[in-house]
């Protein structure tokens, strides 16, 4: 009796010890995004078990169930976009496929440019090229003569066009050239820029880094450095860059150990944030405000029109102000990662955009003048790296080309260049001009009856579709033909430059409008009785199924 009356104690004490843990961990699930992209870990098992398999040529017209009649049609603009591409990039498009011979990079985005099923056919039919040999205004032109409006943004880098930072990068070098490369001693550059980041930051002392990645590396380290504790959080769909905890899910090699990620805007992330003791910081990258939620916009997982995207500044703004609170409350370290969208929202950058202080902002791409950067700028007490009464306790930082008198100095005519009217004025009525040009595309496509759409964060698009289709990729390439220059991506992400005139844009969305007239023409958007996105997901796992046992 004795004993079963212990045994029973002893696991209700197990129990209850028990019972805190589960609670905390159900929390911690119930803050997560239900679909796979906030479940990592599921996300690796699932993507490790979807097998390669290609459509045949009769398969790759019409695998939405076409009729016979529409799948020839498309056949036939498949061939016409090719000779069109033969004929008229050749150029580039031989050195590009020369150069991908040693050049991994260009195997994987000519992989992956559109779902893989489709992949193998379309390479044999359609290439894309990607080399170009001069850039000026708000154009790109490449090996063949053919001039492209910019869209690509030089992913994020470009702000205020490529003739600015032309300048920047010449002007830049030509105040280093005595100098030269030297690294380890600074040039005076280095302290001017010091004190205008503090200006625009509202931060206290500034670290140099090569690349935005390697910025948020260090203000993660710093966090877990002073604040003793291990995990970092980051919210679904957001990126901050390829090293390990940041880049949890398919595509990292490594699985999570010490990285939460929670649901954007959702107020089980804040009790989350309220109640754990282990979370040393926050990351936000506040390009999620377009997309919460959603991972980065590739045509290459376009498989229906279920994209979703659409900035709401007031919502996200309030969001913000929450989860600074929370922070504050709780001595967690509040991380913006601006390194994509610095000084492109705002000349103050995205804390001024919504009006948030945060602890360690991160800034890189557009900041170097059009040559690689990163930069942390924080508060005084997190940026130390050294505890003075335990001198063997560091947070060790280093780079060798940290600070390279070239980068600074074109950081540096950035930086004068920012406050100048000509950049101030491109501020003036920005969300209220991108805004309005965004609504009147949507408007004529809508009165053309095309089942396409964008929405914008100021000069940051996506592209989405109304109706239900598994071909909605093929777009990136009729906007090619009209002579949009895309980046590998497609139209998942369209970057304009603050700089394009009124007249310039007019003419982008002529040929915007132009590609999506000639892709229905084709045949593309064929709307079948029975085709929804849910049926067209469900067909595309039944022949996963189908191709994996």
């Amino acid at each position: 009796m004795n004993l079963t009356v212990t045994l029973t104690a002893t696991a209700l004490a197990a129990l209850a010890a028990c019972a805190p843990l589960a609670w905390r961990r159900l929390q911690l699930s119930r803050a997560k995004h239900p679909s796979l992209i906030g479940h990592q870990r599921w996300a690796k098992r699932v993507a490790a078990q979807i097998p390669g398999y290609d459509y045949d040529a009769q398969r790759f017209f019409g695998s939405d169930g076409a009729p016979h009649e529409l799948v020839a049609r498309r056949r036939a603009a498949l061939a016409r976009l090719s000779a069109l591409y033969l004929q008229r990039y050749p150029r580039s498009l031989a050195l590009t496929a020369e150069a991908a011979e040693g050049i991994s990079d260009l195997q994987f985005t000519g992989a992956y440019r559109v779902p893989y099923q489709y992949s193998r056919v379309l390479r044999e039919h359609l290439r894309v090229g990607s080399f170009m040999q001069a850039a000026s205004g708000v154009t790109l032109t490449d090996l063949d003569g053919n001039e492209f409006f910019d869209l690509t943004g030089s992913y994020g880098v470009n702000v205020f066009g490529i003739d600015f930072y032309k300048q920047c990068i010449a002007e830049g070098s030509a105040r280093v050239q005595a100098l030269g490369p030297l690294l380890g001693s600074y040039h005076p550059c280095v302290a001017w820029n010091v004190q205008r980041l503090r200006e625009i930051s509202g931060l206290d002392e500034v670290s140099f880094h090569m690349s935005g990645t390697e910025a948020v590396m260090q203000a993660v380290r710093l966090a877990r450095y002073h604040t003793r504790r291990s995990h970092l959080v980051r919210f679904c769909g957001a990126y901050h860059g390829w090293w390990e905890d940041v880049q949890p899910g398919p595509g990292n090699p490594l699985p999570p150990h010490e990285t939460y990620t929670l649901r954007d805007m959702h107020a089980q992330s804040l009790h989350v944030l309220a109640t754990r003791r282990d979370i040393a910081c926050v990351l936000v990258n506040p390009l999620q405000a377009l997309h919460p939620n959603s991972g980065a916009p590739g045509d290459s997982s376009l498989v229906d029109s279920s994209r979703r995207a659409g900035a709401d500044r007031a919502a996200y703004t309030a969001w913000l102000k929450q989860l600074r609170a929370v922070c504050s409350e709780r001595d967690i370290v509040l991380i913006f990662d601006e390194v994509f969208v610095g000084f492109r929202l705002a000349p103050g950058g995205a804390q001024q955009y919504f009006g948030v202080q945060a602890d360690l902002v991160c800034y890189g791409k557009t900041l170097g003048g059009g040559l690689p950067v990163g930069v942390v700028c924080g508060r005084k007490d997190l940026m130390q790296r050294y505890r003075a009464e335990r001198p063997a306790d560091i947070c060790f930082a280093r780079g060798t080309f940290n600070a390279h008198p070239h980068v600074m100095g074109a950081m540096q005519v950035f930086l004068e260049r920012l406050n100048e009217p000509a950049q101030q004025a491109l501020y003036e009525g920005l969300d209220e001009r991108w805004n309005q040009r965004a609504e009147q595309l949507n408007q004529r496509l809508a009165e053309a009856d095309l089942p396409v759409r964008v929405a914008n964060l100021s000069t940051i698009w996506t592209v989405l579709y109304t109706r239900p289709s598994r071909y909605n990729w093929m777009l990136q390439f009729y906007l090619r033909a009209e002579g949009l220059a895309l980046s590998w991506v497609g139209s998942g992400r369209l970057i304009f430059s603050l700089n394009y005139s009124e007249e310039e844009f007019q003419a982008v969305a002529e040929r915007f409008f132009a590609a999506a007239q000639a892709m229905r023409e084709d045949g593309w958007w064929w709307e079948g009785p029975a085709q929804t996105n849910q049926a067209i997901r469900r067909g595309l796992l039944k022949e996963m199924l189908a191709h994996r046992f």
